[in-house]
């Protein structure tokens, strides 16, 4: 992903990145010249892990650190260059409304990775849903189709770019059709 972005130039690019954890991406997105990330999570179990490795990469200043569900309230975070959505679609059971949401955001670019949707990784996450029911938690892994996740993209003026498939997880990087600008009216 940090090597697909680097390479369309991410020099005084602003990225978002839903769901980045402590911000190993947006670490190497910095390094290679970004101007500023936005790390937007739904909670701040992170926090104080990311704000160290950011302060030890002495790019503290350039990272903004946000709690909130973009898909609800869209306001939580500012459009960006760049949206990243690493491991991230898989856990939310709206993937059309995330990726809408995430579009949305994008000026130029989403680029997400999902596990893929096969027999054995369907069994996998229906596993891990009944060991996560028994434990009473509330949290679910979902396999959405990627031909709907491409499809949201689409029709919020994206086109994939590039499909990596790769054994654990697929790569989509979809990038902005040039009529279809943030902010314009349609």
């Amino acid at each position: 992903m940090v090597d697909w972005l680097a390479s369309e130039g991410v020099d005084g690019a602003t990225v978002l990145e839903i769901g980045g954890g402590v911000g190993e991406i947006q670490l190497e997105l910095l390094e290679r010249g970004a101007a500023s990330t936005t790390n937007l999570e739904l909670s701040p179990a992170y926090d104080g892990e990311a704000a160290e490795l950011a302060r030890e990469h002495g790019v503290a200043d350039r990272v903004d650190r946000r709690m909130g569900d973009v898909a609800v309230d869209p306001s939580v975070a500012p459009p960006a260059d760049a949206v990243v959505l690493h491991r991230v679609v898989c856990c939310y059971p709206d993937a059309e409304r995330l990726l809408t949401a995430a579009a949305a955001h994008a000026r130029r670019s989403v680029v997400l990775s999902h596990p893929p949707r096969n027999v054995v990784s369907r069994a996998m996450l229906a596993s891990q849903n009944v060991v996560m029911r028994a434990l009473g938690r509330e949290y679910r892994t979902f396999a959405h189709p990627p031909s709907t996740m491409l499809a949201t993209l689409r029709d919020n003026g994206f086109s994939a770019r590039h499909l990596h498939r790769g054994l654990a997880w697929h790569v989509i990087v979809a990038t902005r059709e040039p009529s279809s600008a943030v902010g314009q009216n349609a």
